[in-house]
């Protein structure tokens, strides 16, 4: 057998969720509910959807390598030159990208736990080391992480809001930790969720970019924008960091499909606003009855929330949940990680807490 590198055999891969109607045709259930994976229950923009019909008939050939008319759209929005835009296959790719492009097997990446799984993974992928310092009030502890820093740090990653806490860092303590970060080392800000943030004092982290920084912004259109299945992301940085990404990009990461849609989409902005109305209003309904079930959970700014369990048993209360036919996802021993969904879904999950809690 060929050997495999430790560091590789010793990885525990992520798990993602069964297919709903698998889960169904094993539990015996109908209509099952998902609130495990943070999707936008609204589903995508129809103008997205029309768009990718319309270009159907041309999947038989190769997707624009550099997502030309994309790129130009996310520069006219965000401000930008083309040049500094790179696209992913979700900004999972990207994460990945970073690593292989900015870090060797020597190197050490500082990150949050809990936080994206992604994050350890990709580090462990590559032989590296991963520092992991524990969040402080459910928070990212950005001073601990500064001080975490060494010879040998490459790359910082921070979630905000976090996955899979949903809670934020706010602009002032951004300020003290990048005025710590040396010259050298590559702050990766996964903003997947910052759509959804209420809170006035969420940083805006383009001014580090616009001040020269090193600094890796990553957004994504599987959330709020509902494109989750067709796996759609992009980053921020200075040209030269895209440029050496570039290079580990793999040809044609991004299909013809994810492209025109990705653009149909950032032009619907009453549907961005309508799915901020949603999550808001079922985030108000979801506090009101965790408050009432005696559930302990911490306020969100994404489309989802962590909840406290009072004993170890997520694990159980998650497939009690399932025979209910409401999927959550389980964080450890005694965290679930719920969902914002439609309002009928959350009267569903409720119902299901009720007899399970």
């Amino acid at each position: 057998m060929i050997s495999v590198p430790e560091y590789v055999r010793s990885i525990k891969p992520y798990v993602p969720g069964k297919p709903i109607e698998e889960l169904e045709r094993e539990l015996g259930i109908r209509e099952a509910v998902k609130l495990a994976s943070n999707e936008n229950p609204l589903g995508p923009s129809r103008k997205a959807v029309e768009a990718m019909k319309e270009v159907l008939e041309g999947v038989n050939r190769y997707p624009d390598g550099g997502g030309y008319y994309l790129k130009q759209a996310l520069s006219e929005r965000l401000g930008v030159d083309m040049d500094e835009i790179i696209l992913g296959n979700g900004s999972n790719e990207l994460l990945d990208i970073a690593v292989r492009t900015f870090m060797t097997p020597q190197d050490e990446a500082v990150m949050g736990k809990p936080s994206f799984v992604v994050y350890p993974l990709a580090v462990q992928a590559l032989g590296a080391r991963g520092i992991e310092v524990p969040l402080k009030q459910w928070r990212h502890d950005l001073p601990s992480m500064a001080e975490s820093i060494t010879d040998r740090t490459k790359i910082v990653f921070i979630a905000n809001p976090n996955n899979p806490t949903g809670t934020i860092n706010l602009s002032d303590e951004f300020d003290e930790f990048m005025s710590k970060v040396p010259e050298g080392v590559l702050v990766v800000v996964d903003e997947a969720y910052y759509e959804y943030v209420q809170d006035a004092r969420y940083p805006d982290t383009m001014k580090y970019f616009r001040e020269g920084r090193d600094i890796l912004i990553l957004r994504t259109f599987s959330k709020i924008y509902g494109l989750a299945g067709l796996r759609i992301g992009y980053g921020i940085a200075k040209k030269e960091l895209v440029t050496e990404m570039n290079k580990i990009r793999e040809p044609f990461n991004i299909n013809t499909l994810a492209q025109v849609a990705a653009r149909a989409a950032l032009e619907d902005e009453e549907h961005v606003k309508e799915s901020v109305r949603v999550n808001e209003e079922g985030k108000s309904y979801l506090y009101k009855e965790f408050d009432r079930l005696g559930m302990e959970y911490l306020p969100t700014e994404a489309n989802f929330i962590f909840v406290i369990l009072k004993q170890d048993n997520a694990v159980e209360v998650y497939e009690r949940l399932l025979k209910e036919g409401v999927i959550v996802r389980p964080m450890g021993q005694r965290y679930l990680r719920i969902t914002i969904g439609l309002p009928e879904e959350n009267r569903r999950l409720i119902e299901a807490l009720e007899k399970v809690i």
